[in-house]
């Protein structure tokens, strides 16, 4: 038992689970709290799905959606908190489900979050290829004429390429680019929210910013006072604030490579939530505030509705103040995009170390380096087979009046925040109905976790049923005007893959799936036991 006493705090915590420390422990608390607030990325989310707040209920939807839907992110955040204070493993959600409902719950666990993982790693590389195009057309005209979904999408794998190249070279140099990314969205941010205080030659008023309401849906014909707009056209608004903000379970992810990771894991979800909530609200109302007027002298919403932030910054800013702005988000969605990379390749090493992925040993496998460079690969190449639709445009304005609607980036969009806070849902249930009787670690709720744990299942289950649904009319096969290219596949894909991974699971992996695997010798964990 000498081998015991050498171990570190956090390698007997980590072999009291059953594993031994094969990945390099360097991260810093803060390097752990940064991949998750690097992954929530306001530079990202804030940008890149602006305009589905924005024709989705029109400022309401943003200056009042955004705390609210925040407040109820944040409570999900200390649930797991909690969680991965007890539990401080890379396989994360995965790993609590298992512990706490057994092999099936952490089967569709895992692959929950997996998919949700890669979708959202799609997702973020997609909108930093469109703001990096913005960039590149805002400060040339020759460039913009020039423009084409098929150019973005080789942007967009020249972006997956270079996330996956940096993730593949050093675990230590993702720690070092997290930690330098906080401070760019940090400062890029203040500079954004400054530049648009100042620069301006005119600012909407608090009325409008706090009270404006319109429909550009389709939904309802346009009505703002129907019950379809408050029940409906409203909570697909609120996908700016739900997608936003997630991602932040990579906290969890990168336990096994953070110092003092029962403590500063737990810290790690629930700060980067709490910061980003707050920068993330004073960016959109500087968003909202700087909406132009129109040649009317009233505010452009059907300019912005069509060009989303790009536009309030070239008609407020001019063309080069514009062009910095895209800038500091493009860059941030750069790190969001590795950050997310570096998550997603977490969860597949560690659910292929327990021999639930197909061709786990490859993907189980470490470099010279102490990375998992098969699992980084493997998240690149699905993420940009699955963005492949983002291909096909979607116009559901007119010839004369075009309105281009990313319909394939808002599902994978979709399919991130059901995957990941489905996932997310079932340790949180588990929890709660284990009671008193959880093993907490240092970090905990303490008795709030009963109300805390249910609140949380309520608001997953709502926005979940919101996010299969079709975001414009003619996405419904029920609409007259139905046509396939508006239909939202999130549904497609995520029921698809739930009935496939249900038939999996029946006709084979429940025969062989155990859960999670012990890599450590088994004296070991029995001599912590005693």
């Amino acid at each position: 038992m000498a081998d015991i006493d050498n171990l570190t705090d956090d390698e007997k915590h980590l072999a009291r689970l059953g594993y031994k420390q094969e990945l390099s422990r360097t991260w810093s608390g803060f390097s752990n709290f940064a991949i998750s607030f690097s992954i929530i990325s306001i530079l990202a989310g804030c940008f890149t799905t602006f305009g589905q707040g924005f024709n989705n209920g029109g400022p309401i939807a943003i200056s009042w959606g955004w705390p609210i839907v925040s407040a109820f992110i944040l409570i999900i955040g200390f649930t797991m908190s909690e969680l991965v204070s007890a539990y401080p493993t890379s396989g994360g959600i995965y790993w609590w489900a298992s512990k706490l409902g057994g092999p099936a719950a952490g089967f569709f666990t895992g692959w929950l979050n997996l998919i949700g993982l890669v979708a959202v790693t799609a997702s973020v590389a997609y909108g930093c290829a469109t703001f990096i195009d913005l960039t590149l057309s805002t400060l040339s005209d020759s460039f913009a004429e020039g423009y084409s979904l098929t150019r973005v999408f080789i942007i967009f794998l020249i972006v997956l390429a270079l996330a996956s190249l940096l993730n593949i070279f050093s675990g230590h140099l993702m720690a070092i680019i997290n930690n330098v990314s906080v401070w760019w969205h940090v400062a890029g941010a203040a500079v954004i929210v400054l530049i648009l205080i100042f620069v301006p030659d005119q600012h909407q008023s608090f009325s409008y910013v706090f009270t404006e309401r319109f429909n550009n849906s389709g939904y309802s014909d346009g009505s703002t006072s129907s019950s379809l707009y408050w029940l409906m056209v409203i909570p697909f608004g609120l996908l700016l604030t739900q997608y936003t903000i997630t991602g932040f379970d990579a906290s969890a992810h990168l336990s096994e490579e953070t110092s003092a990771a029962s403590s500063a894991a737990a810290k790690g979800i629930w700060q980067s939530i709490f910061y980003s909530a707050i920068g993330g609200w004073i960016l959109l109302l500087a968003f909202l505030f700087a909406v132009p007027n129109g040649a009317d002298g009233l505010p452009d919403n059907a300019g912005v509705g069509g060009g989303g932030v790009a536009y309030i910054f070239v008609e407020s800013l001019g063309n080069n103040l514009a062009g910095l702005v895209l800038l500091i988000s493009a860059a941030g969605q750069f790190f969001c995009t590795t950050a997310c990379m570096t998550s997603a390749s977490r969860m597949t090493f560690a659910f292929s170390r327990d021999g639930a992925i197909p061709g786990s040993k490859t993907f189980a496998r470490l470099s010279a380096a102490k990375v998992p460079a098969n699992a980084v690969m493997l998240v690149a190449v699905v993420a940009a087979i699955i963005t492949l639709p983002a291909l096909i445009e979607v116009n559901i304005g007119t010839e004369e009046s075009p309105l281009i609607v990313p319909t394939a980036f808002y599902a994978v969009v979709s399919v991130a925040v059901i995957g990941l806070y489905l996932a997310f849902l079932i340790p949180i249930w588990l929890r709660w109905k284990m009671g008193d009787a959880f093993e907490v670690g240092s970090w905990n709720n303490g008795a709030k976790y009963k109300w805390m744990n249910l609140v949380a299942v309520i608001e997953i289950v709502i926005i979940s049923i919101y996010f299969i649904l079709p975001f414009v009319p003619q996405g419904s096969p029920f609409s007259e005007n139905f046509s396939p290219k508006y239909v939202n596949y999130a549904p497609v894909l995520t029921v698809g893959a739930l009935i496939v991974l249900g038939v999996w699971w029946k006709v084979s992996a429940k025969n062989w799936f155990t859960g999670p695997k012990h890599t450590i010798d088994e004296a070991v964990i029995e001599a912590f036991d005693k």
